[in-house]
């Protein structure tokens, strides 16, 4: 009767099972913690809506769905590098990555939607599109899995610069600071 083969995990096993999923929230809890600060910094008031947009530009609802799937991918990817880090020094490196580009996002945020710069927030995308490579890639030794979900943000953000580009463009004031350094066309 007692044949088949025990499928739970041994009871030693189960903490640490439990101390995984728990680290799993903790992840997904800092992640969306980073994203509340940017929905909460981000003001689509006259201000946003009298800007020139592209064409192309996705609907603003899109945007929140776009931002959910990325921090999510963001909050399992952690986890899973995390978890695959085998010292301490390794797990710091990763937490170092995801928090030092939550803050850039953070930073991009306060200049396109509280100054009212998108000039400036173009200039920030170049560090906040450089450290989501560095997570692709950083990420690549713990877990590849961790670093392949990384990819979509590092896509979504090389479209985000270009839309950011387009409205700096289409947008007077903006060109003059702009034309110093970029050609731009109309």
């Amino acid at each position: 009767m007692n044949d088949l083969p025990n499928s739970s995990p041994p009871p030693s096993a189960r903490p640490q099972l439990r101390l995984h999923w728990r680290s799993l929230v903790l992840c997904f809890v800092i992640s969306f913690g980073i994203a509340g600060i940017g929905n909460a910094l981000t003001e689509l008031g006259p201000w946003y809506y009298q800007l020139k947009q592209p064409p192309w530009k996705p609907p603003d609802a899109a945007f929140g769905a776009i931002w959910t799937t990325i921090f999510s991918l963001c909050s399992v990817s952690a986890w899973l590098a995390w978890n695959a880090a085998p010292t301490s020094g390794r797990r710091g490196k990763v937490l170092f990555l995801f928090l030092f580009n939550g803050a850039l996002n953070i930073c991009w945020s306060v200049l396109y939607f509280q100054l009212h710069r998108p000039d400036w927030s173009l200039w920030e995308l170049f560090p906040l599109w450089l450290s989501v490579l560095w997570l692709v890639l950083g990420l690549w030794r713990e877990s590849r899995l961790a670093s392949l979900l990384v990819l979509p943000y590092l896509i979504w953000v090389s479209i985000a610069g270009v839309l950011n580009y387009n409205i700096v463009i289409l947008n007077g004031p903006f060109v003059q600071a702009l034309q110093r350094f970029i050609p731009a066309s109309t």
